[in-house]
């Protein structure tokens, strides 16, 4: 039972919340960039290049064929894709970039923000006797 319970304490832990918070707000942000990249920026670069999908840029390295009335497949190496994955890429690092750089900033505002000077303590017993005595001694010289 020990082993449950101590995995219950990881599991509830703030910081694997906010970490599994990350992940699933990552995944949908990930999402959002993929097609901003596939339908948004990719179409007018296709079309820069002579082609309407960018995705469909591939070398064929084996045609298709059909051996005993079964068709297979061609052999494509598929450097469309794997060029839209690293502009996905690029723009969720500079996406991330952004953002870190304006918490960083926030954090050093914060930081150099004059903080006021504390108030000093009020003198205790012992000092208000001490003043008195000594300028008891003060009026006596």
């Amino acid at each position: 039972m020990g082993f449950l319970k101590e995995f219950k304490e990881f599991a509830m832990r703030g910081n694997v919340l906010d970490m599994a918070v990350g992940v699933v707000v990552g995944t949908a942000f990930q999402k959002i960039v993929s097609s901003f990249v596939s339908d948004v920026i990719m179409p007018p670069i296709g079309v820069l290049i002579g082609r309407v999908d960018f995705s469909d840029l591939k070398i064929i390295i084996h045609k298709p064929e059909i051996v005993d009335g079964v068709q297979r497949a061609a052999v494509t190496l598929n450097y469309g894709s794997f060029i839209q994955t690293i502009l996905d890429f690029i723009i969720i690092a500079f996406c991330i970039f952004v953002m870190i750089k304006g918490i960083n900033s926030f954090k050093r505002k914060q930081a150099e923000a004059p903080v006021p000077a504390p108030e000093p303590p009020a003198p205790t017993k012992e000092e208000l006797l001490l003043t008195e005595i000594r300028d008891i001694l003060k009026d006596k010289k």
